[in-house]
């Protein structure tokens, strides 16, 4: 029996997840609610969340608002919290010949925990295969993508 796979959610699926407004909410709650998921987050999809909703002028959260959001979530069912436990350079090594902008900075983190951790990384976000380049195992595209 294959053991299914851990997912980590990048910051575009986390906020899709915890905004009811998003326009994703409904697509990544139906991928969400599938029994035994497991899925997890790590620092850098909540500081993105973070980022996100409290953004001055756009954002509705306080910061003690976020930050509860992001606590509830260790309730629901599959949970695991991951933390970074490699370099920058560990953790890119598999695509660094990839990256090309600034803006690809939290995304190459997120897939680099992913292949290093033997995670899948739950995104919206079609490039980020191209970055995978032979590591597109480690990643699925959301449904709307």
């Amino acid at each position: 029996m294959t053991e299914s796979p851990c997912y980590l959610l990048d910051v575009n699926a986390l906020i899709a997840l915890l905004d009811e407004d998003h326009i994703h909410h409904q697509v990544v709650m139906d991928w969400f609610v599938v029994p035994d998921r497991q899925w997890a987050i790590c620092p850098w999809s909540e500081a993105g969340f973070l980022r996100h909703a409290t953004r001055t002028g756009k954002g509705k959260a306080t910061f003690s608002d976020a930050t509860a959001a992001l606590e509830n979530l260790a309730s629901y069912p599959g949970y695991h919290y991951h933390p970074i436990a490699h370099s920058w350079s560990t953790l890119t090594r598999p695509f660094f010949h990839r990256l090309h902008g600034h803006k690809q900075v939290t995304d190459a983190w997120l897939l680099g925990m992913a292949i290093q951790d033997g995670l899948v990384l739950a995104t919206f976000d079609q490039a980020i295969l191209h970055m995978a380049g032979d590591y597109k195992s480690h990643v699925l595209l959301l449904p709307g993508s």
